[in-house]
């Protein structure tokens, strides 16, 4: 049975055991970010060595216009839109995961390790030889995140301990990556760094569908956990007073933060510092105490499409990649959290 209560400016839903806070602020803001998502996705597919006009991008979507434009924008270049999209949409709310729980907005994949593990694995593949880079992204972020969860687990794990586990594990997997870097051959060895830095380039529908496939599975169990989430942002000892199992709710929370970003590090490479900016640029737009998922994730889809129509645009000729921009935007950002912490 749903039951709503108004108070304080904000809507709580009830249905069963299923609970959750929808604020005013939150819904604009998400239909506000709604919109600047949609603006560099679209007009990122009007930029190449064809170009083609917005309105024309936006006809060729729905198979409509002249044979040319409809193939280069389906088949060439949409695939690279929806990419940057869900990979974004899956960092930014892999971040909001991983800050919430340890409450600490330091916390992200690309600073625990996660991204890291998913490179060397990736690196180990191309350098070595075998397998594909993005099934063994995947693989290599997994297990550096159960490396970092166990490591970090002393009758329980607190957000400093897990954070400072995991920048142990990204200086393990960074010093892996960078021996087989310099054992790889030269054409090895570029195309391991066209993968490490993050990309969009040569992105096809084969890149979106284990993204896609993820996403659909991973973003509902997160939300349901959004109960969690905000109880664990009271404190481990809070949170147990009112009935949370703490230990499960931070396993399948960190389970699920950390599928979403060795997902999309799979299909992208590691893009840098989206997953920790995206929530805390989320959290100051809402005005919340913790960082809102939904939000948060298109807030991320934002800046890498952002990052991505820039790259092409300051140097068209350079294909400047993806995670380059970010990381440059990124830098200062995490400088300006470190100083405030």
């Amino acid at each position: 049975m749903l039951r709503l209560d108004r108070a304080h400016g904000r809507t709580t839903f009830r249905t069963g055991r299923l609970s959750g806070v929808v604020r005013p602020r939150m819904i604009m803001v998400g239909l506000v970010m709604l919109v600047v998502v949609a603006v560099p996705f679209c007009y990122g597919m009007t930029i190449g060595s064809f170009p083609i006009s917005l309105p024309s991008v936006v006809s060729a979507v729905f198979g409509a216009g002249e044979p040319g434009p409809v193939y280069i924008v389906r088949e060439l270049r949409l695939p690279r839109a929806v990419v940057g999209l869900l990979a974004g949409l899956a960092f930014g709310m892999s971040g909001a995961i991983f800050q919430t729980v340890t409450r600490n907005p330091l916390a992200s994949p690309d600073i625990v390790g996660i991204n890291a593990g998913a490179a060397a694995a990736a690196v180990a593949g191309i350098t070595l030889g075998f397998g594909s880079s993005a099934v063994l992204g995947v693989l290599g972020g997994l297990g550096a995140g159960l490396l970092v969860y166990l490591l970090s687990w002393r009758r329980g794990t607190t957000g400093y301990r897990f954070i400072l586990v995991g920048v142990g594990v990204w200086a393990m997997c960074t010093s892996i990556t960078d021996f087989l870097m310099a054992k790889a051959q030269i054409f090895e060895a570029q195309r391991a760094m066209g993968w490490l830095v993050g990309s969009l380039d040569d992105r096809d529908w084969s890149a979106v569908q284990p993204l896609m496939i993820a996403l659909v599975v991973l973003t509902p169990a997160a939300l349901v956990l959004g109960r969690w989430m905000r109880l664990l942002q009271l404190g481990d000892e809070v949170a147990t007073g009112l009935g949370t199992p703490v230990r499960v709710a931070h396993l399948a929370l960190l389970v699920t933060g950390v599928g979403m970003a060795t997902f999309a590090t799979g299909a992208t490479g590691p893009i840098m510092f989206v997953a920790l900016v995206g929530p805390q640029i989320a959290q100051r737009l809402c005005g919340m105490a913790w960082p809102p998922l939904v939000v948060s994730g298109l807030t991320g889809s934002a800046v890498v499409l952002s990052a991505d129509v820039l790259s092409r645009v300051i140097l068209p000729s350079a294909s400047l990649p993806v995670g380059v921009v970010t990381g440059a935007l990124g830098a200062p950002v995490l400088l300006w959290l470190l100083t405030r912490r």
